[in-house]
């Protein structure tokens, strides 16, 4: 089992249940949009946020955002400490920096030393595209072998200063490379890890990446949080790790939709129907099965394991519960009564 850290109030490894993260797409200086946008995260399902930390206007701007938040805020630095030393005094929950890239031992002692007395995680970072030239020409390229190295030696430098409250990602675009990392790295500490496919994509493509990478981790019994990167707006990145989380077994906080693929012998037009269900069970929190189906074959028969379900025929469907048929309904009251017998559980 991992270390456990704490991310303000959110546990992170050490057995807690997997954390859901993600990143604003706003200037950090402009607190009014960075707020409002965390807060749709927040409503949506979001765990843990990260800003973006390019200079000092940011820096200053944790403090306030922080403050009008209820979720821990994490900043992401890159080279410059002072940075990393602003948002520590600014109150920030972690600190995402690779302390071997902000110069000197000095540096990264007083980076240390900041977040042991505020009692701030770091997490370090290493991605594929900015591995470090020498590890690229030791091992001939961005190899999982050469991520480990990287984010090993980052460690080492904070253990150095005596700073374990540490917290790790090895990210990539390529999914097989990024599992082959993580797997290693699993393997030589017991770290929480912070799992992604980085440059995953629009939704199209960077669902399926993330749901093969982060999916096929967790299955392994490997992650302790993580972010679905997406080029898109930040809840979508929420709406498929909850998506991930629940297809792997790992949560149980809202509904499972199953529903055919429809064939030949579907009399009903399923796919907007099920697409309208899904819809309207986005805010339902009640850990059920829902099942919408084209035939009688897919109804009540393959689809008894769901807590209640339709199934199309001819102008009508039926209406079950745990494989039980309640009721004949017209076909275009079928969503509306499915949805009555939701709320009825």
């Amino acid at each position: 089992m991992s270390k456990r850290i704490m991310v303000g109030r959110v546990p992170v490894g050490g057995g807690a249940p997997v954390s859901i993260q993600s990143m604003c797409s706003t200037k950090t200086h402009d607190v009014e949009a960075t707020v409002e946008q965390i807060l749709r995260l927040e409503e949506a399902g979001c765990e843990i946020i990260r800003v973006a930390v390019p200079d000092m206007a940011a820096a200053k701007a944790v403090g306030p955002i922080r403050s009008r938040i209820h979720i821990p805020l994490v900043t992401d630095i890159h080279f410059d400490y002072k940075l990393a030393l602003e948002c520590a005094a600014q109150g920030a929950d972690k600190i995402r920096i690779n302390p071997g890239n902000i110069g000197g031992e000095d540096r990264v002692k007083e980076v240390a030393d900041a977040c042991r007395a505020g009692k701030i995680p770091i997490r370090i970072g290493v991605n594929g595209g900015s591995l470090e030239p020498e590890l690229r020409k030791k091992y001939g390229g961005v190899t999982a072998e050469a991520l480990v190295e990287s984010a090993m030696g980052h460690v080492a430098l904070l253990n150095k200063f005596d700073f374990d409250d540490i917290c790790i990602s090895v990210k990539c675009s390529s999914v097989p490379l990024t599992m082959a990392a993580y797997r290693l790295l699993h393997e030589r500490c017991d770290y929480p890890l912070h799992l992604g496919v980085t440059e995953a994509g629009t939704p199209s493509m960077g669902i399926i990446k993330s749901a093969m990478g982060i999916g096929g981790l967790l299955c392994l019994g490997i992650g302790d949080t993580l972010r679905v990167t997406l080029t898109a707006d930040p809840v979508e990145e929420i709406y498929a790790a909850k998506k991930i989380l629940r297809a792997a077994g790992l949560r149980q906080d809202g509904p499972n939709l199953i529903a055919c693929p429809t064939c030949g012998r579907t009399n009903i037009d399923l796919i907007p129907m099920a697409e309208e269900v899904e819809r309207r069970l986005m805010s339902c929190t009640k850990p059920i099965t829902v099942a919408v189906m084209g035939c009688a074959v897919n109804g009540p028969g393959e689809a008894s394991s769901a807590d209640v379900g339709i199934a199309g025929g001819k102008g009508e469907g039926l209406l079950f519960r745990k494989g039980e048929i309640l009721r004949k309904v017209p076909q275009d009251q079928l969503v509306d009564a499915l949805m009555a017998e939701i709320d009825k559980l």
